[in-house]
Order: structure tokens, then C-alpha cells, then sequence
């Protein structure tokens, strides 16, 4: 019994550590890339500055796995935004800033390449669409222009 189970957990940490690309779904904007990961990940900085938008977090396991000892695939969230914005929504819906900042999500594929991912911000502020109105469904659109020409200028 005892290594049924060992080899259950063995078996879903291998899938989880490798659980492959990011497939199209709804709600979703995938952009394959040539680019190597950290490639990616400059212009994806570089090109958001040129949008207006800064960089207000970053996170990712992959170094910190490691430093255990696993090795996964480079993985990271950045999440991106401005005072503007951040000052707009506020005023239309504050349960709605929870989604503040909007992340991009860059991953590496097995070939070296890398995989620029985000929810549309549309997407992410529609569960707030009751309580802000056509103001934030505005400003959802304006962030939905941004990422993508963030997301163009950065696979260039």
C-alpha cells in the first residue's frame, strides 16, 4: 500500500513539474514566441514601459524550486499596472482593484522558446461589471489595447 501511494506522488509531481504549454482558452491571449524566456521577459518589461504601464510585481517559481534541488521549466507572473488606472477603477468599483495588478504570464517551452500568456483584462474585471458600469468596462477595454500592444511589441 505504501508504495502504491509513493508512486502516486511520484507520479504527480513529474506531471505537475512538467505540465507542458499554455493552451488557447477563453478569456485568454497566448503569443508562442522564438524568443528565449529571458529574452521574453525584458521586452515584455521594456515594452510595457513604452505603454505606460509599470512593473508591480514579478514572481516565479522556477528559481526557488531550484534551489530545492527540482528543475522546471522558467515560469514567471508579471504583473503590470499604473496609478491612473488604479485611481479610475477605484473610483467605479473597489472590490474590482482586487485584480490589480494584470498579470502577463511568460513560460518556457521545451525547446528553449518562450510563451507570452494574460487573461484579457476585459475578462478579468467583468465579474465587477454590475457595480462599475460602462466606466470600468471602458477602462477594461483601454488595459485590453495595452496588453496587446505590449504583447506585439514584445514579440518583435
Amino acid at each position: 500500500m505504501f508504495f502504491r501511494h509513493l508512486t502516486a506522488a511520484l507520479i504527480l509531481t513529474a506531471a505537475t513539474a512538467s505540465a507542458g504549454s499554455i493552451a488557447p482558452r477563453d478569456g485568454w491571449a497566448v503569443h508562442e514566441t522564438s524568443k528565449p524566456f529571458e529574452q521574453l521577459i525584458a521586452d515584455v518589461k521594456a515594452a510595457a514601459k513604452a505603454e505606460g504601464l509599470g512593473v508591480v510585481t514579478q514572481a516565479g517559481p522556477t528559481q526557488a524550486a531550484a534551489a530545492r534541488g527540482i528543475t522546471i521549466p522558467g515560469n514567471r507572473v508579471i504583473g503590470l499596472f499604473n496609478n491612473d488606472f488604479a485611481v479610475k477603477i477605484l473610483a467605479l468599483s473597489t472590490a474590482a482593484m482586487i485584480e490589480a495588478p494584470v498579470r502577463m504570464y511568460v513560460t518556457e517551452e521545451a525547446d528553449g522558446s518562450a510563451t507570452l500568456s494574460y487573461k484579457l483584462p476585459t475578462h478579468v474585471f467583468a465579474p465587477y461589471a454590475d457595480e462599475g458600469g460602462a466606466g470600468l468596462a471602458a477602462l477594461a477595454g483601454q488595459l485590453d489595447r495595452r496588453f496587446a500592444l505590449i504583447a506585439e511589441r514584445a514579440q518583435k
